[in-house]
């Protein structure tokens, strides 16, 4: 029986360490399929209320929910447009490349080196321009997009994942036991960046969530 199974250890592609990364791989690969889905239609809705905005002043996005799940307040201000046109265009182009990666993942694509930093840059900016946004929101707009949201909880494990994989694959040079802690205890870092997120959103508002409770 110990036997079969080291064959059949051996036919998978031998090491444990292969096994590893065959699994890590797979977990990616879905990983950018489904939050790379969910982003994209997060994105684009925006990118619909947007455009419904633009052609009607008066028009009530349908996340605009109370004063703090507000789109449109968000969607009509200078940090909704930064590079001079609507942000979800930038989200809509992205997530789609991150499932066309997940895609041919899936197919059985491999890539090159110079890809996978490529995709590493992609979402380096990503997760950099959601975490500015989050500040926009909470500290200089204050109203939340419950769109933006998704997005944010999208774009976070997109990151983390896609880093982990590529430290894993020596594709971006981290220590050894930098690596060998943050694949181990990835669930743990990725709980805690929710939670302060969690906190921080639950503490900007505190007055006004604690007002709907003792309605």
């Amino acid at each position: 029986m110990a036997d079969q199974l080291h064959r059949a250890a051996d036919a998978r592609g031998g090491s444990s360490g292969s096994t590893v990364a065959t699994l890590s791989e797979l977990r990616l690969t879905w990983l950018l399929i489904v939050a790379g889905a969910v982003g994209l239609v997060a994105a684009f809705t925006l990118l619909i209320e947007t455009i419904a905005l633009l052609e009607d002043p008066s028009y009530v996005p349908s996340c605009s929910i109370n004063p703090i799940l507000s789109c449109g307040s968000i969607m009509r201000t200078d940090q909704a447009e930064v590079f001079g046109f609507p942000n979800p265009i930038i989200g809509v182009a992205g997530f789609m490349g991150v499932v066309v990666v997940g895609m041919a993942m899936a197919a059985g694509a491999s890539f090159r080196r110079w890809f996978w930093l490529g995709l590493q840059a992609g979402v380096t900016f990503g997760v950099v321009f959601v975490h500015w946004l989050i500040f926009q929101s909470l500290y200089r707009i204050d109203a939340l997009c419950p769109y933006c949201m998704v997005v944010w909880a999208v774009m976070i494990p997109l990151f983390w994942y896609t880093t982990l994989h590529n430290a894993d694959q020596r594709i971006v040079p981290v220590p050894a036991r930098v690596r060998m802690l943050v694949r181990t205890y990835h669930g743990v870092v990725l709980t805690g960046w929710y939670l302060i997120i969690a906190g921080l959103v639950a503490q900007r508002f505190w007055d006004y969530w604690s007002s709907l409770l003792s309605t």
